[in-house]
């Protein structure tokens, strides 16, 4: 099946393009960017030139920002065309309520990298019938080395510290046996910016969440939960599994998430399906809503 792939920037470059070249089943057809190319593949500057002259380009996968990437999505949907959407789905839940409204006959996929990590399957099936008794989320990056002067992330609608924060997200409400609510936030704000650096989140059943674009030196994406039978804990962003400080499960790469998301694109189109779970979004935007903010030291790249 041929695809399009929308926003050539550092994370479709990274994991997009290598899924789709090393694809059984996708053939990289045409690429939309204002600067960003793929050698060997047709590029256009403009989504609606690429729809025009590819109509055997079956889907589009749209790695845009999140606050341009609604009207992208738009003239794909309006186009007949399937579409799959990288983390975060949008810059808000209404636009893509809207988007399901309008998926009506072909596969819309938005999709949660962080789910296809090594241990998370592994984590979910063991929590199956336990209790959780607390935990704690520790993600804390730095935004120098993953998003080099992308300023778009701190303004209004870039999500700050939550573009990387609902990675964890999406693997607790992935693994936890009973759904999970935000009862109380507190957001970090530089003095210069719109979106928070850092978030401190308390949830249901007993979890709490760190989340810092600060961090330099070793990263953290660790997940810590109690239960009823014991401790298990999900590190290197759920890709090592342990239970009770034994690991079982997993390994120390994040190589095959992107090609997992791809390959579940295209069991979602054979089937016919679509498969949009916002329970992620729904928690960042709570965080927004309850969230205490904290006015912090001004921040450049």
């Amino acid at each position: 099946m041929k695809i399009a792939l929308v926003g050539i920037g550092k994370i479709a470059l990274d994991q997009h393009v290598p899924a789709l070249m090393a694809s059984p089943d996708w053939t990289l057809a045409a690429t939309v960017s204002r600067s960003g190319r793929v050698p060997g593949v047709p590029g256009y500057g403009d989504i609606d030139a690429m729809l025009a002259a590819h109509p055997d380009v079956g889907a589009v996968s749209l790695c845009l920002p999140p606050v341009p990437r609604f009207a992208a999505a738009v003239a794909v949907l309006r186009a007949g065309r399937h579409l799959m959407l990288e983390k975060p789905p949008g810059a808000t839940l209404s636009e893509v309520h809207a988007l399901q409204a309008m998926a009506g006959g072909v596969s819309l996929y938005a999709t949660w990298h962080s789910r296809m990590a090594h241990g998370v399957a592994a984590a979910r099936d063991w929590l199956a019938g336990r209790r959780v008794l607390g935990g704690h989320i520790t993600w804390r990056e730095d935004i120098r080395h993953w998003h080099p002067g992308q300023d778009w992330i701190l303004e209004a609608g870039g999500m700050g510290v939550f573009d990387p924060g609902i990675n964890a997200l999406s693997i607790l409400t992935a693994i936890l046996p009973r759904p999970v609510h935000l009862m109380a936030a507190e957001l970090d704000l530089p003095a210069n910016r719109q979106a928070p650096i850092a978030a401190r989140l308390t949830l249901s059943q007993g979890i709490t969440a760190d989340l810092d674009f600060r961090q330099e030196g070793p990263q953290s994406w660790d997940i810590d939960l109690r239960t009823d039978a014991g401790r298990l804990a999900l590190r290197m962003g759920g890709n090592l599994l342990e239970i009770d400080g034994r690991p079982v499960e997993g390994r120390d790469s994040i190589m095959q998430e992107y090609p997992a998301l791809y390959a579940r694109m295209a069991a979602l189109v054979r089937q016919g399906a679509s498969e949009v779970d916002l329970a992620p979004m729904v928690l960042v935007a709570d965080a927004f809503t309850l969230g205490r903010r904290i006015t912090v030291a001004p921040f450049d790249f």
